[in-house]
């Protein structure tokens, strides 16, 4: 009888201990009110009496009474409109000896909530600037820090100095921070690309964008039995919860692909620029609205028009020919069906036939850009009567393919060459006869093709044979027993 008397008395203290520590608290609640209220009759005595309360509580290393009496000081020095005492007693609070880390995260929190109150641009500058040294270097408030410079940045870019407001962004790492939400953390990295963009750092702007992967933005179904509360607080617990105003993952998506078009488009990687607009073509929002996918269907079009001949090209080519949506388009359907069908297509014929289009397409054809991207479907337009071409003829005079090409001989002996160096089509040109012999590699000779793979892998064995040899001479030199 007596061991379950002794279990409880443990558990009677606890709850005598909890009992007296709420007591506590209340009674410090009531005290810090009352110097509330004397804060704004006599300010310096009551901030006088709050510091000893502070010192007193973060001597005893209490935490949650620190953290009470420090937010208190900050919230005398806001009610009296006390700016410059505030920011002094931010960082006097902070550099305190044996501080609590708690009390620093809660004084942070509460006064930045305070930003948006302040009277003027100089005092908010001043709040943020004081709030950055104060969280700079400490990992507990370092979300805190990037909400800070965020702040900043968008004062800075507001002013016009849009190079300050990007190293600002650029010195936080936010995809190393474990509290911070994964839409946020999304956010603040499309706004260090945005700003690069700004200032014309292209190149940076792409090494930013890479942080942030594509498989980001691809969105879990959630059980059907939870709530949307569930899902929400799935994706964004409370110790992960982003700042009020973050977009969702669907609007990040469009964002992140608006800004990798910039990017792509400077380098114009025209592959590229089709696949982000596959991406937002495939977006919900986008695929149930007319009005928004047509554009950027229309655009997809030209892009793999645009795009380099290859085997990835070729493969969009004929998966966005496939589209079902693209036959309500028929000007744009007849367009890549040209492109898919082995027949011959004539400049000037496709030119004057979608002058029109091109020229909606101010984004596309429009500006100083506009006569190179042009030139460039010239040159898909040449490459594909190439490869028709060739699959038609064997020989052929290079007059004749001039005349097929509707370029001068110079032209097409040129655009021939391009493409046989890029290894797109195999052919000899015999310039005195001016013959072109279009060769088939898959029709190479068995003897042929085993002499060159006799003929690698005799490289290979000499390769491998050199670095046997260099190792060994290596252990020789430094008496290393070879096997070791």
């Amino acid at each position: 009888m007596s061991a379950p008397q002794n279990e409880t008395v443990p558990e009677a203290m606890d709850t005598d201990k909890m009992k007296k520590g709420k007591e506590e608290l209340a009674a410090l609640e009531v005290q810090i009110g009352e110097y509330k209220a004397l804060a704004k009759v006599n300010f310096e005595e009551a901030l006088e009496k709050l510091l000893a309360l502070e010192k007193q509580k973060r001597l005893a290393a209490e935490m949650a009474p620190t953290r009470m009496v420090c937010v208190a000081i900050v919230q005398a020095c806001f009610v009296t409109s006390s700016w410059a005492r505030l920011n002094e007693h931010i960082i006097l609070l902070s550099k305190r000896r044996s501080q609590i880390k708690q009390a620093v995260v809660g004084m942070v929190q509460e006064s930045m909530t305070y930003i948006e109150k302040t009277p003027d641009m100089e005092t908010r500058v001043e709040l943020i600037s004081t709030l950055s040294t104060v969280t700079s270097g400490k990992i507990y408030v370092e979300v805190e820090r990037a909400r800070l410079v965020r702040q900043l940045a968008k004062i800075k870019e507001d002013q016009g100095k849009v190079d300050e407001a990007a190293e600002l962004m650029q010195e936080v790492a936010v995809e190393t921070f474990g509290a911070m939400a994964k839409t946020e953390k999304v956010m603040f990295i499309l706004e260090q690309v945005r700003l690069c963009l700004l200032k014309k750092d292209y190149v940076r702007a792409a090494i930013l964008a890479k942080k942030i992967s594509p498989r980001t933005f691809m969105e879990k179904e959630a059980p059907k039995e939870k709530t949307k509360k569930a899902t929400a607080d799935q994706e964004a617990p409370p110790e992960q919860a982003a700042l009020e105003g973050t977009p969702l993952l669907p609007e990040l998506k469009l964002m992140y692909y608006e800004l990798m078009i910039q990017i792509h488009k400077e380098a114009n990687e025209y592959l590229d620029i089709c696949r982000c607009y596959q991406a937002v073509y495939q977006d919900k929002a986008v695929a149930d609205d007319a009005t928004r996918w047509a554009p950027v269907l229309t655009k997809i079009a030209w892009y793999v028009v645009l795009a380099k001949h290859g085997s990835e090209q070729s493969s969009m080519l004929h998966s966005v020919a496939a589209e079902k949506k693209l036959q309500e388009l028929p000007a744009y359907h007849s367009l890549l069906k040209q492109f898919i069908t082995m027949e011959v297509i004539r400049w000037p014929t496709l030119k004057q036939g979608y002058e029109a289009e091109m020229a909606s397409e101010a984004d596309i054809f429009g500006g100083e850009i506009g006569a190179k991207r042009i030139e460039d479907v010239h040159q898909r337009v040449v490459e594909h009567n190439i490869l028709v071409i060739r699959k038609y003829y064997s020989r052929l005079k290079l007059e004749r393919l001039a005349e097929m090409l509707d370029l001068s001989e110079d032209e097409a002996e040129r655009h021939l060459s391009d493409m046989v160096v890029s290894k797109v089509v195999s052919a000899k040109l015999d310039r005195p006869a001016g013959i072109i012999a279009f060769q088939d590699r898959s029709k190479q000779e068995p003897t042929e093709l085993l002499n060159s793979w006799a003929s690698n892998i005799e490289r290979v064995l000499a390769l491998v044979d050199q670095s046997c040899h260099k190792i060994h001479k290596e252990c020789v030199t430094h008496k290393v027993p070879i096997g070791a």
